[in-house]
């Protein structure tokens, strides 16, 4: 192939990946995703570790899923993920960055400040894969160290960009994992495993407010040194 051809189709699938938040019923083929992993899996990981582990979830079972995780969020309920996602100690840059996000897509979706009903309804979308019709719950062996947790991002990574490829969009859910009792029970998830993320996999819908987010990057100079002389 040329070589800008590929080059831009591979900057396409890689600029174009956002995090979906609503999607359409049109199915994703079986074979579609079993493809996807396959392709996700020529992710690199130490000494060829490969600690990813993956659960598929469609039809009845992602709607029992569904059910199960959106009622414990309705609830109130409150399980401790198993492990830290975000800083214990909010600081700058970080706190404005999520402050910003959060905010832009609350004002896409009509939800106002200080309104924390709809502020909870939005949330809830997470749990029930935001309309997706195929929903993946990633794990990890409690027992293995970071580096294979740097390992499974880029295994991740793969996931979303080679959906791109199929014409597919994604959305990582770090949410998901704030039930891990939920997951342990519908899909069978034993003890030996902690619960990474989960994702949502299938066709943008174009009607949803919540796409039309765009989120900002920081500059090359303002997170990379060079060092050449």
């Amino acid at each position: 192939m040329d070589p800008g051809a590929v080059r831009e189709i591979v900057e396409w699938a890689i600029t174009s990946r956002r995090s979906v938040r609503g999607f359409t019923a049109e199915p994703v083929a079986r074979e579609t995703v079993v493809r996807i992993l396959e392709v996700a899996a020529r992710a690199p990981s130490g000494t060829n570790v490969q600690p990813w582990k993956a659960h598929v979830v469609l039809g009845p079972a992602l709607t029992r899923l569904k059910a199960a995780l959106l009622a414990e969020h309705e609830a109130g309920v409150h399980e401790a993920r198993e492990y830290a996602y975000y800083p214990t100690t909010w600081r700058s840059p970080y706190l404005e960055r999520r402050r910003k996000v959060g905010w832009d897509l609350y004002a896409l979706t009509g939800v106002k400040r200080g309104d924390r009903e709809a502020a909870m309804r939005q949330v809830g979308r997470n749990y029930i894969f935001f309309g997706a019709p195929v929903g993946l719950v990633f794990t990890i062996d409690r027992d293995l160290e970071r580096g294979s947790w740097l390992d499974f991002g880029m295994f991740l990574e793969n996931v979303m960009i080679c959906a791109r490829g199929h014409q597919l969009d994604t959305c990582p859910q770090a949410a998901i994992a704030n039930y891990p009792a939920v997951l342990r029970r519908e899909l069978a998830i034993g003890d030996d495993q902690m619960i990474v993320c989960g994702m949502a996999l299938g066709h943008a819908g174009p009607d949803e407010p919540a796409n039309r987010l765009v989120t900002e990057r920081e500059p090359v100079e303002g997170f990379c040194t060079f060092h050449d002389a």
